[in-house]
């Protein structure tokens, strides 16, 4: 089975929880009347995390040089600008969607393949936006908070747009299947390397993990969907209509 069918799939079960009431009580935060259901996924994440994906992480970052692991990072964000290039045409954002593209033609051209950071030494400037973003930006509301199993935090919207994130997400369309697992899986792994001190920084400050999770990721998308200006009214993203 394609992943993008088992996504799709995954989109269809999180909705039938909605339908089938599978929040809490009326006393639910608003945010999140699936949070019984999120924490249930979000221990098992992390146990995922905790046994698996951290210690690989940790030894990636002790093994691999650190020139290699920005390299790493470097090629990996070239593709993903060929992305925000789209959902930044999609958002009518001309002076972005200028920046994205000459970003992966500099990259990839002098940067041996996105290897190399050129652009943003020669200051141009990157914008990141997947299509969640620019579902947020022409009105679509985030609905409830929702946390996948092993994708983690998410919210409605976003797990409506995974298949299309799929489709946009060219190392997953490649039709080499042992180079694009090899990919994905050191795309995974250099990216909880990068967040191996945050994650130590929530084990150690936070009371509730879960919690500073969840707001910490709903503030994020929030900020990234208005660019970093969201509105002064309380939480209006949270609501349906336009954003």
């Amino acid at each position: 089975m394609r992943l993008s069918n088992a996504l799709l799939r995954l989109v269809v079960v999180l909705l039938a929880c909605l339908v089938s009431a599978c929040a809490t009580g009326p006393n639910a935060n608003p945010k999140d009347p699936l949070e019984p259901f999120n924490r249930g996924v979000y221990k098992f994440n992390d146990t995922v995390d905790r046994n698996v994906l951290k210690p690989v992480a940790s030894t990636y970052k002790e093994v691999v040089p650190e020139l290699v692991r920005r390299g790493v990072t470097n090629f990996f964000n070239n593709l993903e600008d060929v992305w925000s290039f789209v959902n930044n045409v999609l958002q009518l954002k001309g002076e972005a969607s200028a920046d994205s593209f000459f970003r992966v033609a500099v990259n990839t051209f002098f940067g041996l393949g996105g290897v190399l950071d050129v652009a943003s030494e020669m200051k141009i400037r990157r914008h990141s936006e997947d299509f969640g973003q620019t579902l947020g930006y022409w009105g679509v509301g985030p609905g409830p908070y929702v946390v996948l199993p092993l994708l983690g935090p998410s919210t409605l919207r976003d797990s409506v747009a995974l298949p299309v994130e799929f489709r946009g997400n060219i190392v997953s369309q490649s039709d080499n299947i042992p180079v694009r697992n090899t990919l994905i899986v050191t795309r995974i792994v250099g990216i909880r390397a990068n967040l191996l001190k945050a994650g130590d920084l929530v084990d150690e400050s936070a009371l509730d993990n879960y919690t500073f999770v969840r707001d910490g990721f709903l503030q994020r998308r929030r900020n990234a969907v208005f660019d970093g200006e969201p509105p002064d009214e309380p939480d209006p993203d949270m609501q349906s209509g336009p954003r």
